[in-house]
């Protein structure tokens, strides 16, 4: 039997957090990811995001495509800057719609992706852009952080 499998690979472009979900994300060049926990001084880590209610294992670290941003801006005129997306990473050539279930590397740590970002209306409140409808499908990746490590801008992702 022939496994089908898909070769692909991309790049950190972008990396943000805040310790408050109502505070501006702020960029980093490197981000310390504690494995089952989240990311160090990250809202989600910290039990100071807006849901903090309901906690979830499977969003200890969340992802957002550059494309998605290029997309807003060519299709709906419509200009988020990545550190608006409210998400820890940006990535360029990752598709991230296909790593529900699929454990994959940024640098040296291993994710698993858990399950797809919902857009919410928090996002337009934060950046006054009307953009829930555009980000259906299109919202980002939620994932289990499985190792300990640090990610910098410029490591690559890829499959694992």
């Amino acid at each position: 039997m022939v496994e089908n499998k898909i070769n692909w690979s991309g790049l950190v472009t972008g990396l943000h957090l805040t310790p408050r979900s109502f505070l501006p994300m702020k960029s980093f060049e490197t981000l310390t990811l504690i494995a089952g926990v989240g990311v160090e001084g990250d809202r989600h880590t910290t039990g100071e995001a807006f849901h903090s209610d309901r906690p979830e294992e499977g969003r200890q670290i969340t992802f957002f495509e550059e494309e998605t941003i290029e997309a807003l801006l060519r299709d709906h005129k419509i200009v988020l800057k990545p550190n608006d997306h409210r998400r820890n990473v940006t990535t360029k050539g990752v598709p991230l719609n296909h790593l529900v279930g699929k454990k994959f590397r940024v640098g040296d740590v291993l994710l698993e992706g858990t399950r797809l970002s919902t857009p919410c209306r928090h996002i337009e409140q934060i950046t006054g852009l009307e953009l829930f409808n555009q980000l259906m499908n299109r919202s980002g990746l939620n994932a289990k952080i499985l190792n300990d490590g640090k990610i910098f801008i410029g490591d690559s992702i890829m499959p694992s």
